[in-house]
């Protein structure tokens, strides 16, 4: 029984840090003023997500279909990644990080959609937004929502 509860542990703890790792490729900031700072240098849109990474189904799998997908990889090079994440374990992000991430859900993500994609300027104006994810799993919104975004920044 020891033996079978350990195996359990690993294969948990294991795949949390499998989890971390699917997004690595991808440089996502998670404090806005310096999402805006690196817009402004570089002239790129920024990309702000709202995920629950933690309960939210729908958000696991955009992660997974959309954001782990080479085709997504290249187009995230012209633009500035920002993670809003409003985990329900407190072990995820910092007290403090959860107060940040509070205040833009309050002001880009005031319906509470998760999972929910804005895009803004250098000054923090939004420029377009989906929201949701369905379990038929097509990305073919989320490509054509972040095309546009590139085409008219």
């Amino acid at each position: 029984m020891k033996n079978l509860i350990l195996i359990v542990a690993f294969a948990f703890v294991s795949s949390v840090f499998s989890q971390e790792e699917e997004m690595s490729n991808l440089n996502w900031l998670t404090d806005i003023d310096q999402a805006k700072s690196v817009s402004s240098k570089e002239k790129k849109p920024i990309l702000v997500y709202f995920t629950g990474s933690d309960w939210c189904p729908p958000c696991k799998m955009l992660k997974e279909d959309f954001f782990n997908s080479p085709a997504f990889e290249e187009k995230a090079k012209s633009m500035v990644l920002l993670m809003v994440d409003m985990p329900r374990r407190i072990d995820i992000i910092s007290p403090e990080q959860k107060e940040k991430n509070i205040a833009l859900v309050h002001k880009y993500n005031k319906n509470g959609s998760y999972p929910n994609i804005v895009a803004l300027n250098a000054s923090g104006k939004v420029i377009g937004e989906i929201s949701g994810y369905t379990f038929l799993r097509e990305t073919d919104r989320h490509d054509a929502f972040v095309d546009s975004v590139l085409e008219n920044y």
